[in-house]
């Protein structure tokens, strides 16, 4: 897998996703949980701070002994990291000239201590680092992980810790009535007609959407077509209900929409192999529209069409795993 093939998967380490930095050794200048934060790293030259220059980062302070800098990361969803993106934008004179990064697959909420104490593995090797640049490195193996460490070497300020990859949650956990489009159930997005304004991905992301930046926004229509985004779902199950919600989208609503599903990925360019699950239907604006749905047949895929255009907060489809 390539560089520009990765970055379009999710980052596992999110925030947003429930990710977190459960342990740093050393963040005297800049805070650990900014490695994981959602966006692009801020910088002000003019602003400063009791201990020196402010970062949008996680920055530790000069060695005078041996040894190295780590920092342990939480996914917000374990899964199989296809690449990792170690941002060092903004530190110049003071980012780590080396990196490398380990990962573990534990059950359950290892403490501070246990993690410390885990069997770390190799994910990428000691590899050098540019200043104020977005390093990329492709990751082979396809295991499932669900914490990892990020080593710099000896010491200096990493901007942003990105993991890209499948979700891989634990199946223990998706029994029952589960939102099978979920992202952290295991759903992702696999095609999309347009996403000028925010990521598809959005739709799918864990609780309720905050602004309307937090969704899916295509751009306006000038043709006779229409908008639409396709979810593998975390697996083949019967959909019971569905939630389309347009909460923030006021004057950028779409003024309809339909879902349908598929049982497998041969005919998702047939049209008429598609069933029809939610019919089309009329939205309104800022409003959480839920429909249930009457169809025994199982489904892997849905499609989410919008008329013309507009945006779209969140997609729940509720069901059960075949």
């Amino acid at each position: 897998m390539t560089e520009a093939d990765f970055t379009q998967l999710p980052d596992l380490a999110l925030r947003t996703l429930g990710g977190a930095v459960v342990y740093a050794n050393d963040e005297f200048f800049a805070s650990r949980e900014n490695l994981i934060s959602p966006g692009a790293p801020a910088f002000d030259p003019a602003e400063f701070g009791h201990k020196g220059k402010v970062y949008d980062g996680w920055e530790t302070r000069r060695r005078r002994e041996s040894g190295h800098d780590v920092a342990l990361v939480r996914l917000g969803v374990p899964g199989v990291v296809e690449g990792i993106v170690i941002d060092t934008a903004w530190f110049t004179g003071n980012y780590p000239p080396f990196a490398s990064v380990d990962g573990v697959d534990i059950d359950g909420h290892p403490s501070e201590e246990e993690l410390l104490d885990a069997p770390w593995e190799p994910i990428i090797d000691r590899v050098a680092l540019r200043g104020d640049s977005a390093n990329t490195f492709v990751v082979d193996g396809g295991r499932r992980w669900t914490h990892l460490r990020l080593n710099i070497f000896p010491d200096g300020g990493v901007a942003r810790f990105r993991v890209h990859g499948h979700p891989r949650p634990d199946p223990a956990f998706l029994t029952g009535t589960i939102d099978l489009a979920a992202l952290e159930n295991g759903g992702d997005v696999v095609a999309c007609s347009n996403r000028f304004y925010s990521s598809p991905r959005n739709i799918i992301a864990p609780g309720r959407s905050r602004h309307m930046g937090e969704g899916w926004e295509n751009a306006r229509r000038r043709d006779d077509g229409n908008d639409h985004v396709v979810i593998r779902l975390a697996g083949r199950g019967c959909v019971d209900h569905v939630e389309i919600d347009t909460s923030y989208f006021v004057g950028n609503a779409p003024g309809a929409a339909r879902l349908i599903g598929i049982s497998t990925a041969e005919g998702i360019s047939d049209e008429s192999s598609w069933v029809e699950l939610v019919p089309r239907t009329t939205l309104l604006p800022d409003c959480r529209h839920r429909f249930r749905v009457d169809s025994p047949i199982p489904v892997e895929f849905v499609r989410l069409d919008v008329y013309p255009d507009g945006g779209i907060a969140r997609l729940r489809v509720h069901g059960r795993l075949e």
